[in-house]
């Protein structure tokens, strides 16, 4: 009887020690779970702001969410981008956000990926339509450019329109226009720039471009190019139109010190009412903070809000589902749905894949609203 009670004792423990683990168990399987999720982010070049505030978000979203970010700046180079993919896939990384250098080579990145069983969110640079149909889980994370241009035909049409003396520079029926140009043949640049002219011949102006060049989206590069075309054309234009806030930037500062103010005197002074303390009207896109603050002080008419909230966290909220999930078809990230039916622009014009687009809206920054956007 005795040697039965000792062999039913040592039972009882080994069930209940067996209970404890079966108890423990899924929490650390969670806890495993979450220790693997490694979200690469191969990003184009942190020197442009939009980029550098687009890559902080990231970093914000994996804090958060407890995950490994292993964030690779290819600063501008697309055969170093390249050569980060592919280390990060030799260490196992699978699940991407990519905001590529150009987008000729995404359909090679997402076979890479796609060759070892991962996904990418492409955001900010479009992929190509054939590398979102490399497979079902590449995804457009984005926003679409040419809404950046009409947005900013509007706020030239709503200034020359209060303003109309401001066109008597060059030919006084015609917006003579500079325009600054990021990377040429870039997506950005190509549907931005078509759109705006677009816009404003739409609104019944005629467009009379006075110069137009490439500053590959650099500050310094557009105020050598303005300060160039001030010096060969003097005052004969009405506006400057720049692809983005830190070529607009690059021109407002040139347009400083070669005296295109107001007042050169005062440069804090709107003498003409216009809402502006320089005497050229000067347009951008990003909405950057430092374009907002240069709107505060007179210096920029306006420009169009690039969400680097919104298209990071879209991109990185795909990336965590298939990461997670392993399928993020039909779902929304950051609150937008896949896209539904084409639009004009590619990739989402094309049918077959528009269900793997999901668009991030751009907005309109006016010297009404711009306080809106300040941080």
């Amino acid at each position: 009887m005795k040697k039965f009670l000792v062999l039913l004792a040592m039972v009882s423990v080994l069930f209940v020690s067996c209970q404890k683990k079966e108890a423990a168990a899924p929490e650390a399987k969670v806890e495993e779970k979450k220790e693997e999720i490694v979200i690469g982010a191969l990003i184009r070049n942190t020197d442009e702001q939009f980029v550098a505030d687009y890559a902080d978000v990231l970093k914000g979203l994996a804090a958060d969410a407890g995950v490994t970010l292993k964030l690779q700046d290819s600063r501008g180079d697309m055969a170093a981008q390249l050569d980060q993919m592919n280390t990060l896939l030799v260490q196992g990384v699978k699940h991407f956000v990519v905001v590529a250098n150009v987008s000729e080579a995404t359909e090679d990145m997402a076979k890479a990926i796609h060759a070892k069983g991962g996904s990418a969110a492409f955001s900010n640079i479009q992929p190509s339509v054939e590398a979102l149909k490399v497979g079902p889980n590449f995804f457009l994370a984005s926003s679409p450019e040419t809404v950046a241009g009409t947005f900013q035909a509007q706020i030239l049409d709503e200034y020359f329109t209060a303003n109309p003396e401001k066109m008597a520079n060059g030919d006084p029926d015609a917006i003579d226009a500079v325009f600054i140009y990021g990377q040429l043949g870039h997506p950005a640049q190509v549907y931005r720039t078509n759109a705006v002219k677009q816009g404003l011949i739409d609104a019944g102006y005629k467009l009379n471009v006075v110069a137009e060049d490439t500053a590959n989206w650099k500050p310094s590069e557009a105020q050598s190019k303005m300060d160039a075309w001030i010096s060969a054309y003097g005052g004969e234009f009405d506006v400057v139109i720049a692809n983005n806030d830190g070529m607009a930037l690059g021109a407002v500062e040139s347009l400083i010190t070669n005296g295109y103010m107001d007042d050169p005197n005062d440069p804090t002074k709107d003498i003409d009412g216009d809402g502006l303390v320089l005497s050229i009207p000067v347009v951008g896109v990003d909405a950057t903070q430092v374009a907002v603050k240069a709107m505060d002080e007179k210096k920029l008419l306006g420009t169009v809000l690039q969400d680097a909230v919104g298209q990071a966290t879209t991109a990185f909220e795909l990336a965590m589902m298939m990461a997670t999930e392993g399928s993020a078809a039909g779902k929304s990230a950051w609150g937008i749905a896949p896209l539904t039916a084409p639009i004009a622009e590619a990739p989402a014009n094309d049918a077959a894949i528009v269900g793997q687009c999901y668009l991030v809206p751009f907005k309109a920054v006016t010297m009404s609203n711009y306080k809106e956007f300040m941080q």
